[in-house]
């Protein structure tokens, strides 16, 4: 079966061919399951990948976009909140909240709503790519259609 004919990826698709009909989802022969993997795979920075990180903060969750080279900082994460309580989800929750597994997170296309912030080091880069429902499949873009895709916020978030 081909993988965009998997539920994840199309799901990703939709989303993409919304924002531009002219946008594709590339797949690629290597896995892009970590950063460092998508970026040998696609011969760019590491910090050009996208990692859609999901935190749990109390009740509620935020899915952070955060450059393949950086950290995201849960103390800044914190104080842009105001929520003490925050975590990484589980991935029970990372599959249940935005419908993609570990991996293979999209910074679109998610089940649920969810609040979205970007960090703001990943501006360094003219391309960007992030990962399409699956360890295989990605989408490029650029930070200004990052923000508008996902209506993300834009915050300093890394260590």
């Amino acid at each position: 079966m081909s993988l965009l004919n998997k539920e994840p990826v199309k799901r990703a698709q939709k989303a993409l061919k919304n924002f531009d009909k002219n946008s594709d989802i590339m797949i690629l022969d290597n896995t892009a399951r970590t950063a460092a993997d998508a970026a040998s795979s696609l011969n760019c920075e590491v910090g050009a990948i996208v990692k859609s990180l999901l935190f749990k903060a109390e009740r509620n969750f935020i899915l952070c976009l955060i450059a393949g080279d950086k950290r995201c900082s849960l103390n800044k994460l914190k104080k842009i909140t105001g929520i003490k309580n925050i975590c990484m989800a589980g991935p029970d929750e990372v599959k249940s909240q935005t419908g993609y597994t570990i991996g293979g997170v999209s910074p679109i296309g998610h089940i649920n709503s969810l609040k979205i912030l970007i960090d703001n080091s990943l501006e360094r880069f003219e391309d960007l790519f992030a990962a399409a429902g699956h360890p295989n499949c990605i989408f490029k873009t650029n930070f200004e259609n990052l923000k508008k895709i996902t209506s993300g916020t834009v915050e300093e978030l890394i260590e």
